[in-house]
């Protein structure tokens, strides 16, 4: 894993995953705090586990969180279009009005949003 810091964001850069649990999504925070001065972080959805997105898992609940209480944003993009359930598509409305969490299309809107 990579962080390329671009305008005060960590913008994660990996071949593999890197959130697999609430573990690792904080340490990801952390290693973005500690490294690069930010807890901003913008990251391909490719790169988060794929239960994150099943919310019954509970384990998007416990990662933002987390980000939240730690003081984090996150911004997850990628596409989204082949996600079809309906707390999971009202999750992400709800999250994106808000000023913490993030699922936007691209890179670049995700660095927008944590401007």
């Amino acid at each position: 894993m990579k962080l390329e810091k671009i305008e005060n964001v960590a913008v994660v850069r990996s071949e593999e995953r890197v959130i697999v649990d609430s573990q690792s999504a904080l340490d990801l925070l952390m290693t973005a705090k500690y490294e690069l001065g930010t807890k901003r972080i913008a990251i391909d959805k490719k790169l988060v586990h794929p239960d994150f997105f099943i919310l019954s898992t509970n384990m998007a609940g416990e990662i933002l969180q987390k980000y939240v209480n730690y003081g984090g944003h996150i911004a997850i993009y990628g596409d989204y279009s082949g996600h079809t359930s309906k707390p999971l598509r009202d999750f992400i409305y709800e999250s994106n009005k808000g000023k913490d969490v993030f699922f936007v299309a691209t890179e670049e809107e995700a660095l927008a949003k944590l401007a």
